[in-house]
């Protein structure tokens, strides 16, 4: 049965001059908790709000680092209770974060981020069967732009049950992802990647300033709650000869 006392805090710090997200830092800083024995099984981890002042973070970065760590079988989240500890797993049962960066243009360019249209509509095809839903989802078209060129077109998809509140967001300064963290019904739990090159037309070719029927490379992204209910479907379409696609994946044990 789980305990009532709350486990103490510990003096770690946030280094802000580091390259890595702070959620990332944060989840390394949890995780020590655990392996050292300062947090045992059973215990009631600090409130989000005793987190934020200990480390001078905002809740959506305590919330990431909880997620990841109760993703992974440490923590575990009870309905009015609190976030408990639920064990220490091996050291051989090693994962993978894999995060996408945007920061891959250099210092020296200027980059854009423009809206191009959101509001709530009915999915395509394509996007329906990977949301697996015909229902009307709030959908978020935007354009990136180097130094007044453009490069990728981003369009997502979430169903509206998934994010009340959702229009409110401001996406020309928040990520959807890190929207669909704060007040997504259900959390990111995983993603499923699939990359291809297909021929760009319509709108989206003249959006990107490339002929009708040249080849772009097409990332489909998933996003699945951990009991696999899609939460958001997002599409990428940059041209090739100005987006470079990279993945990072770091350990965060």
């Amino acid at each position: 049965m789980m305990q009532k006392e709350t486990v103490s805090l510990h003096n770690k710090t946030i280094d802000r001059f580091n390259r890595e997200k702070l959620y990332i830092q944060l989840t390394r800083i949890l995780l020590e908790e655990i392996h050292s024995g300062k947090w045992q099984p059973g215990q009631r981890i600090p409130t989000e709000e005793d987190l934020c002042r200990e480390y001078n973070v905002s809740k959506v970065t305590v919330r990431q680092a909880i997620l990841n760590l109760a993703s992974e079988g440490y923590l575990l989240k009870v309905q009015g209770k609190g976030t408990f500890v639920t064990g220490v797993l091996p050291e051989g049962c090693l994962a993978m974060r894999t995060r996408f960066t945007e920061e891959m243009f250099g210092k020296e360019v200027k980059v854009r981020k423009e809206i191009l249209y959101k509001g709530k509509k009915t999915p395509p095809p394509d996007a329906s069967g990977y949301l697996r839903t015909t229902d009307k989802t709030y959908s978020i078209l935007s354009k990136r732009v180097v130094n007044g060129k453009p490069v990728y077109l981003e369009e997502s998809f979430v169903p509206y049950r998934m994010a009340p509140g959702i229009e409110e967001v401001d996406f020309s300064r928040h990520s959807l992802y890190s929207a669909l963290q704060e007040m997504g019904i259900k959390k990111i739990f995983k993603v499923i990647q699939t990359v291809e090159i297909s021929p760009v037309r319509g709108e989206n070719a003249k959006q990107l300033d490339v002929r009708s029927g040249v080849p772009v490379l097409v990332v489909h992204r998933l996003l699945l709650s951990s009991d696999n209910t899609p939460v958001a479907y997002t599409r990428f379409l940059g041209r090739s000869d100005r987006y470079k696609f990279q993945t990072e994946f770091e350990r965060i044990r």
